[in-house]
């Protein structure tokens, strides 16, 4: 694999601070006593909480305010970093409630040992680095109905008059319930048949929760999902509903319950759009701070194949648009950076804009194409490979903005122009090709499908397109698992990567021949890309671009060029 040349001995130091090199470095310890020890992190140039944690988390634990489902990166380093700036400004008093209800080894290899502290680092594009200590988490709890003390501590939470909201950052997986064939998952399945009192998926856990306030006093709350997917706020109470429909079919809620969850001036859903690149943790920024004088910074791997370590790393500019639907208060969301309050309709221009047009489109039209090329690292992949970097550019700038609605808060060019004026180019990030092609399956409809469906509304077809189609070969030149120099690798986890390789698997590189009538029937597949792609007007193309990648060593880079430049 290609990589950065900054993505080893040159990142080993920061530019912005000075790593000390010293005979002895001061042994820092990430707890609550551990950075009492001011003097050491200050010399480190690694910022601390203004305000006293003891006394946030207290004043948590007594009257909670706001809980967070999904202890995972981008909730600590965005939603935590955004409660923490809050509590220092004065505009917030108490910290997040956080909740797994997925993968419990988050919260006991990564909250408990460090006192529920964590340490953002934000990533800039010139090499330099900000370190802060998080302070805002205030209690870490495992939502497991076997572990008595945890479920019980959550049903305090939930019967809490005070709570005025629960966000969510789950993946849009965590709010599924049926499997492809519409049948349930088995431990939804299960959630159903044992009721409230056994749930063990997230959504049940939730409505269980809901049980818990709407017998205590029907109290109004907001649901909040911040999970990068479309619509995601229907997508919540869609789940939500239908879980309840559920229990009470099986007579373990009343009809009370169904008018307390399906009344939004009582049980809000608020849509939201959510922008943060944030890469799974780097080993070299745990060589880095252990440098510094850290203790115990390296990421770990948990049984559930979470990448997760004390600190998180990510970039600095940030989006959240939220819908302003809060049934019982919030807090003052909209002091914190990059958060911008509005209606329904201008979030999901805001979502649609970023997800169809401007940003996740870029990702997977040229993320995996990067690793047929043999490119780890995403950044430096535009950096170095001019079409790529054109390929990229035609995605966002020739296909996209000529057919996305303009949200009104944020500018459809300004947003374009950042992402590859300063997000895109910054090789600190460390974000990886393999990283963006997961789950592409899964994604395709909205990134692609969409702007061609678009075209056709615009045009009668969408033949005007070339970077995209590009894009949507290259993914299935991908799936191959074959670079373009002839050595095999290893997919990225995605749902679909049995069921699509079955369907590739006589396709033989070097022997164009053998590609026939093969993707037929993944581009006519509605279900994938929300539309028929032939009947769309690129179909025949994709195959014809995808016909020339296969034709050997050289042939993937060779068409890029070809259809970049023409």
């Amino acid at each position: 694999m290609q990589s950065s040349p900054v993505s080893e001995e040159s990142k080993a130091f920061d530019s912005n601070i000075l790593l000390y090199e010293k005979e002895s470095v001061a042994n820092m310890k990430l707890t609550l006593n551990g950075i009492k020890e001011t003097a050491a992190w200050e010399a480190a140039g690694i910022k601390l909480p203004s305000y006293s944690i003891e006394q946030v988390a207290e004043e948590t634990k007594k009257a909670p305010v706001w809980v967070h489902f999904g202890a995972g990166n981008i909730f600590r380093i965005f939603i935590g970093g955004l409660a923490d700036r809050l509590i220092a400004q004065g505009e917030m008093k108490k910290g997040i409630t956080c909740v797994e209800t997925f993968d419990y080894d988050v919260v006991d290899k990564i909250y408990e040992p460090y006192d529920n502290l964590g340490l953002n680092v934000i990533l800039h594009g010139d090499g330099t680095r900000e370190y802060k200590v998080l302070g805002a988490l205030a209690e870490a709890v495992k939502a497991q109905s076997s572990e008595l003390a945890q479920w019980n501590r959550l049903k305090e939470i939930f019967t809490s008059k005070s709570l005025q909201m629960a966000s969510f950052t789950i993946t849009e997986k965590g709010y599924a319930l049926h499997k492809a064939d519409g049948t349930w998952f088995p431990f939804v399945q299960a959630d159903i048949q044992n009721g409230p009192d056994k749930a063990t998926g997230a959504m049940a856990v939730l409505v269980a929760m809901l049980y818990e306030r709407y017998k205590a006093g029907k109290y109004p709350i907001a649901l909040v999902s911040m999970d990068n997917c479309s619509q995601n706020g229907a997508k919540l109470r869609e789940s939500v509903l239908t879980m309840t429909e559920e229990w009470k079919k099986a007579g373990f809620v009343d009809d009370g319950f169904i008018s307390y969850v399906s009344d939004e001036k009582v049980v809000a859903f608020p849509w939201t759009m959510i922008d943060k690149i944030t890469p799974r943790p780097s080993e070299q920024i745990a060589a880095d701070l252990e440098k510094l004088g850290v203790e115990s910074m390296q990421p770990v791997i948990t049984s559930k194949k979470t990448y997760i370590a004390p600190f998180v790393n990510a970039e600095k500019p940030q989006y959240l648009v939220i819908e302003d639907s809060f049934p019982n208060g919030r807090p003052a969301l909209e002091k914190g950076f990059g958060v911008y309050m509005a209606d329904r309709n201008t979030v999901n221009l805001s979502e649609r804009m970023k997800v169809t047009v401007c940003l996740n489109p870029v990702h997977s039209a040229t993320g995996p194409l990067g690793v047929v090329l043999g490119y780890d690292l995403f950044a430096h992949m535009l950096n170095t490979n001019e079409d790529m970097m054109k390929m990229a550019r035609m995605v966002a700038y020739s296909e996209g903005l000529p057919v996305v609605a303009d949200p009104g808060i944020l500018s459809p060019q300004a947003f374009v122009d950042e992402l590859f004026n300063d997000r895109f180019p910054n090789e600190y990030l460390g974000d990886t090709n393999l990283r963006l092609a997961v789950d592409v399956s899964q994604m395709v409809g909205i990134r692609f499908g969409e702007t061609v469906k678009a075209y056709v509304k615009r045009f009668g077809n969408a033949s005007k397109l070339t970077a995209i189609p590009l894009g949507i070969a290259g993914w299935l030149r991908y799936m191959l698992a074959v670079d373009d120099a002839g050595n095999k690798y290893e997919l990225a986890p995605d749902p679909m990567n049995e069921e699509l390789q079955e369907q590739l698997k006589d396709i033989v590189i070097g022997k164009p021949e053998t590609f026939k009538n093969q993707l037929k029937p993944i581009l006519s597949n509605e279900r994938l890309f929300f539309t028929d792609l032939y009947k769309a007007g690129v179909g025949e193309k994709i195959e014809n671009m995808f016909r020339e990648m296969i034709a050997g060593p050289g042939a993937v880079r060779a068409t890029i060029h070809k259809y970049v430049t023409a």
